[in-house]
């Protein structure tokens, strides 16, 4: 089968296959005589793997290790993907608080703005923001 029709059964664009070849993630295919590329089935799940691993939060460096992996020996390559998986679920923890403590502070500055009695030109939540800033520029 031809590139494009790997990219549309995968639901991606040809540049991503060819991006996928470059970064080793997708082996460069056998060329036809005509100088076509000829990718089998296996090409077009392959992509649908790093796309839903990316869906997970897994750089393509940890496709990589994935991928690499997935040709090892499965008890080993479980356990280490078992890691692997881990430390993402680690990682999104660390962001989703790291969002929560942001989306708090922005409800509070939210709040401030709705109270009254300031002339029209005062922005409560521009100077919090301000406020931060001069701030964190003082600390060392």
């Amino acid at each position: 089968m031809r590139i494009g029709e790997v990219a549309s059964r995968a639901g991606v664009n040809v540049e991503t296959l060819r991006y996928y070849e470059r970064r080793g993630l997708l082996r460069e295919p056998e060329r036809q005589p005509s100088g076509y590329r000829s990718y089998g089935q296996e090409s077009v799940r392959l992509v649908r793997f790093i796309k839903r691993a990316q869906e997970l939060g897994f750089t393509l460096s940890d496709i990589a290790d994935l991928l690499r992996l997935a040709d090892g020996n499965r008890a080993e390559s479980c356990r280490e993907v078992r890691g692997l998986a881990a430390a993402k679920v680690d990682d999104i923890d660390r962001r989703m608080a790291t969002l929560g403590a942001m989306r708090a502070s922005l409800v509070a500055l939210v709040e401030t703005c709705g109270r009254g009695g300031r002339r029209r030109r005062e922005c409560p939540l521009l100077e919090a923001i301000e406020d931060e800033d001069r701030a964190a520029r003082r600390e060392p």
